[in-house]
């Protein structure tokens, strides 16, 4: 089975097994001083299914528009359902889950859901890979929901967002998503190999430590959140973490460009790798371009499953 994976940038990924396509997130226009990726919404013409992380704008927008020019499913919790309804999206294109899932997606291959977690937006972040931060333990859902009122504001704000980004974000209270837009994970299940997709940095340890993904997708940009407290340490070692949790033969980042120039910058992988070597050796750190057409499943190049 021949399995190939795309990235749109930010945490968006085109995966494509045999003729089935599925996106991981929907954002694929970019502001313009960010580097281009050779992905827009308007230009997709085939997808079978949109699998959703969480209802952010950064990782819904254009969600919608791929939908219809498609036929696509949007699989995605049910704020991401409730914004992508508001947006026009019939019925028949939405699939509302929460965790605990199992969905058919052809060919033998299903995806099952699992509840997430968000970053810890409203927490103070690291300003690379390496640097620990310690504190914001204990904070209350008021003060969380004051500080992320307080950076959506700052975002808005920035002059060098996309327009479209900027407008979503700051819409019509029917469309624009609330809270942390219902985080969710996904594995997907093949007959050639499995794939764990998290588009941002959160995880529940008791859902981790159950699955063996051979290849794990994660979200790397800001302060991780574990089992709903921010990580006490660095992002590096967030990640090598989930590494230690999940044991893939293979672990790819998402969410890690500068995919809004003002806002964001490319994060330096290094802290990331010598984390992963030091704890997690068997673990193979995959750094890959934009549509780089990878190929998922192939055999393993230190200690795979595959071998």
């Amino acid at each position: 089975m021949t399995a190939t994976l795309d990235w749109a940038g930010c945490a968006t990924f085109r995966l494509t097994i045999e003729d089935l396509i599925v996106f991981l997130d929907a954002y694929l226009d970019r502001p313009a001083a960010a580097a281009p990726t050779g992905f827009s919404a308007d230009d997709v013409d085939r997808a079978d299914w949109i699998l959703v992380g969480h209802s952010h704008a950064d990782h819904l927008w254009g969600a919608e528009r791929i939908a219809a020019r498609t036929g696509a499913t949007i699989v995605g919790s049910y704020e991401t359902v409730r914004v992508m309804s508001a947006l026009g999206v019939p019925e028949s294109q939405l699939a509302c889950v929460s965790g605990g899932e199992r969905i058919r997606l052809g060919g033998g291959i299903t995806v099952r859901v699992f509840p997430g977690l968000h970053s810890c937006v409203w927490a103070e972040s690291p300003r690379d890979a390496g640097t620990a931060c310690l504190g914001d333990l204990g904070v209350d859902w008021h003060r969380q929901r004051s500080r992320m009122d307080a950076a959506v504001a700052g975002l808005v704000g920035l002059a060098g967002v996309n327009p479209g980004v900027r407008d979503y974000v700051a819409g019509h209270d029917a469309l624009a998503s609330r809270g942390d837009g219902g985080a969710l994970a996904y594995l997907i299940e093949t007959p050639g190999g499995s794939l764990f997709y998290a588009d941002t940095a959160g995880y529940w340890t008791p859902v981790l430590d159950r699955l063996r993904p051979d290849v794990a997708i994660l979200g790397a940009m800001g302060r991780g959140n574990v089992d709903g407290e921010p990580v006490q340490g660095s992002l590096a070692g967030f990640i090598s973490r989930q590494a230690e949790l999940l044991r893939p033969a293979r672990l790819l980042l998402g969410h890690h460009d500068d995919w809004m120039p003002g806002l964001t910058s490319a994060l330096d992988t290094a802290p990331v790798r010598e984390a992963l070597a030091e704890s997690n050796p068997g673990v193979e750190l995959v750094e890959i371009g934009y549509r780089s057409g990878y190929p998922l499943f192939n055999t393993m190049e230190r200690g795979g499953k595959h071998e």
